[in-house]
């Protein structure tokens, strides 16, 4: 959510920088303003109604002790509607409030300067590619052929248990799942992150923070009677760990990861680009969050990225990095980075992770600050990243390193499954 502060002070540069997002906030931004007026006057109205309140009160008092009983009695009526209006004035200021969060609930992040201009993730730029395509055998087949083949995944079960897109992992499809898991963790934890094993299901308090309520509701798995949602994301409820926490600047860096599945309910999802692993309502992920200084936050941002190439690069997977375009940037992020691997069987690129810097939009919803010697608290910056989601990798995984006799195993994983192909 953005500041007050920041949108009295700097209005025209952020409603410049929101048309990168084919936004136009001009009319939203100067209503905030006009009720942030409004809501200052009645705030200093009512503070001087009770500060003249408070000091009739101990007038009367004093004429009480006085024997003024009569005096003190025309003051008390005063005093009543004094009373009775500082009550009018509390309910109009909190529906200034109300109003005034509505707006600001609606308007996404300021985009950093280096997000391009654009409409969909066709706009996107791509800031670098590593690695080689493969070039696969004749009858190379999908990965939704590959987990038939070799008895790995079991869509038709999930089907029976649960519904589509709840895939029944087996035998080596869930060694393989396990392993990569596992692989993420322990490069995390080299990496200097503290695991965490956060809960599945968050309250509506952790989903306003983090920016999934009121905007991506839809999307969440809601459980009506306890008011809990299922998480899209271990981002959530790591994040969530800080909400009203005060740090100060020797905290930082601040780096947790954490596995969990993913909930999503994906509505309005179809079509060839789906098949398989490529969409699912329920997935494996690993997440990395940092708290960071706002001063440093561009640097750690640099450092995560590098960190999820790394792991890519560990697997023998062709990738390549792109920066999102105004149109595709999430609604919560000032700048993100994509890794996307190539699958070659879908001769497509995959998405894999998004690394994203949010700066203080999270942070000012989750009133997390950071003090700094005698000064007073500011917003930290928050951000995280895939590191990595498991579907799509598996799929590029099986995809690229199968042979006629069978599907090789990236040489770094067989420490943890304990096989090396899958035949």
């Amino acid at each position: 959510m953005l500041e007050l502060t920041r949108i009295r002070e700097s209005k025209d540069q952020i409603a410049e920088a929101l048309k990168v997002r084919n936004i136009d906030a001009d009319a939203d931004l100067a209503k905030v303003i006009a009720l942030d007026e409004e809501r200052r006057a009645t705030q200093h109205q009512m503070d001087t109604e009770l500060q003249e309140l408070n000091s009739l009160s101990k007038e009367i008092g004093e004429l009480f002790k006085s024997g003024k009983a009569a005096d003190a009695s025309e003051l008390k009526d005063k005093t009543a509607a004094l009373k009775e209006n500082s009550g009018k004035l509390k309910t109009k200021l909190q529906e200034i409030e109300d109003a005034i969060n509505e707006i600001l609930y609606r308007i996404p992040n300021v985009p950093n300067p280096l997000v391009p201009k654009g409409n969909s993730d066709q706009d996107n730029e791509i800031v670098a590619e590593h690695g080689l395509k493969p070039t696969l055998y004749s009858g190379a087949v999908p990965h939704w052929e590959l987990i038939k083949d070799y008895n790995l995944i079991d869509f038709e079960l999930g089907v029976k248990i649960t519904g589509a897109g709840f895939p029944v992992y087996r035998g080596k499809g869930a060694r393989l799942q396990r392993a990569l898991i596992n692989f993420f963790l322990d490069e995390a934890i080299k990496a200097g992150y503290e695991e965490v094993i956060p809960p599945h299901l968050v309250n509506a308090d952790s989903g306003f923070g983090t920016g999934q309520l009121p905007d991506k509701e839809g999307q969440m798995y809601h459980c009506t009677e306890d008011n809990l949602y299922l998480i899209p994301t271990a981002e959530v409820p790591i994040t969530n760990i800080y909400r009203n926490v005060v740090l100060k600047d020797t905290d930082f860096p601040i780096k947790n990861v954490g596995y969990t599945p993913c909930f999503r309910r994906e509505a309005g999802s179809w079509g060839s680009h789906v098949r398989g692993l490529n969409r699912l309502h329920q997935f494996d992920k690993v997440e990395i969050v940092q708290l960071s200084h706002p001063d440093k936050s561009y640097d750690t941002l640099t450092e995560m990225v590098n960190h999820v190439k790394g792991l890519l690069d560990k697997l023998e997977l062709p990738y390549r990095v792109a920066r999102l375009c105004g149109g595709d940037l999430g609604f919560t992020s000032a700048l993100t980075y994509d890794m996307e691997v190539f699958s070659a069987a879908q001769e497509r690129w995959l998405e894999v992770s998004s690394i994203s810097n949010f700066e203080t939009f999270q942070a000012n919803r989750l009133k997390l600050r950071f003090k700094e010697g005698s000064d007073k608290p500011k917003l930290a910056h928050t951000l995280n990243g895939s590191a990595l989601a498991l579907p799509r990798i598996m799929a590029a995984i099986l995809e690229n390193n199968q042979t006629e006799n069978g599907i090789n195993i990236p040489k770094v994983l067989v420490p943890y499954t304990g096989f090396d192909k899958i035949n």
